[in-house]
């Protein structure tokens, strides 16, 4: 499946001990030119409902299903990108898309991966 960056998608997600996976949503992070060059694609992995270190974690942004454009995530609740957790995946591991971050959630997450990244 071809990607574009900031597509909501979900993908088998591998449990850190290597014993299973579960289908989790992602957030493709890396750019469009590079989507459609490779096979492999760069995602924040962890997009989690435990939004509570979001605001005292610089690396994790908020997507507020109150707003606009929350509800165009595509995600079933309030939820946190954790952009300190990358990860490349096979586009051919990816089962769908469910939606996509704007350009003004999409330069939050430029200032998530900054953070997590120590990029000035």
């Amino acid at each position: 499946m071809k990607v574009n960056r900031g597509d909501v998608i979900l993908l088998d997600h591998p449990f850190s001990d290597a014993s299973g996976s579960k289908i989790r949503p992602a957030l493709v992070i890396q750019s469009d030119a590079r989507n459609a060059l490779l096979t492999e694609t760069i995602v924040a992995l962890i997009i989690t409902k435990n939004i509570k270190y979001v605001g005292k974690d610089p690396t994790q942004l908020l997507i507020d299903l109150a707003t606009a454009d929350g509800k165009a995530s595509g995600l079933k609740s309030n939820s946190a990108v954790k952009c300190g957790k990358l990860f490349t995946v096979h586009q051919d591991h990816i089962h769908k898309g469910i939606g996509k971050l704007s350009a003004a959630l999409m330069i939050q997450i430029n200032d998530c991966l900054k953070a997590a990244l120590q990029i000035p």
